[in-house]
């Protein structure tokens, strides 16, 4: 008679780890990506919450992108934004890193500091330091 063995044709694995001969390559880093910082994002949502409290505004998009972050404004669901608050770091040195552009794509203010640039769209913003 044959002779059977419970662990025959069973496969056992064992994790042998031995150090590296060299150090492993470091991943190419991820970029980073431009967001809104928490002051940032409550200057620009205190805007958003007084227009769409008074009916002008509907809906919000925010899109974090490599070189710039991006909140655009919307009346109606699925249309073009009406306004578009840009923050683009690397024209902090220059023209401003902060934009606000209108439906038809032109620059209605830039500058340095996000206050000035909000009060655009809505001049009764006041500013307080």
């Amino acid at each position: 008679m044959h002779s059977r063995n419970p662990n025959e044709g069973a496969v056992s694995l064992a994790l042998v780890h031995t150090a590296p001969d060299k150090p492993q390559p470091i991943p190419s880093k991820v970029p980073a990506l431009v967001a809104f910082d928490r002051r940032e994002l409550a200057l620009i949502l205190n805007v958003y919450g007084r227009k769409v409290a008074a009916g002008e505004w509907r809906d919000y998009a925010m899109d974090f992108l490599k070189e710039r972050a991006v909140f655009s404004i919307y009346a109606r669901v699925s249309e073009r934004p009406l306004f578009i608050i840009e923050k683009s770091p690397r024209l902090r040195n220059r023209q401003g890193q902060y934009s606000v552009t209108n439906q038809q794509g032109r620059i209605l203010k830039r500058g340095q500091e996000l206050s000035l640039v909000l009060r655009v769209l809505d001049p009764q913003l006041a500013v307080v330091g």
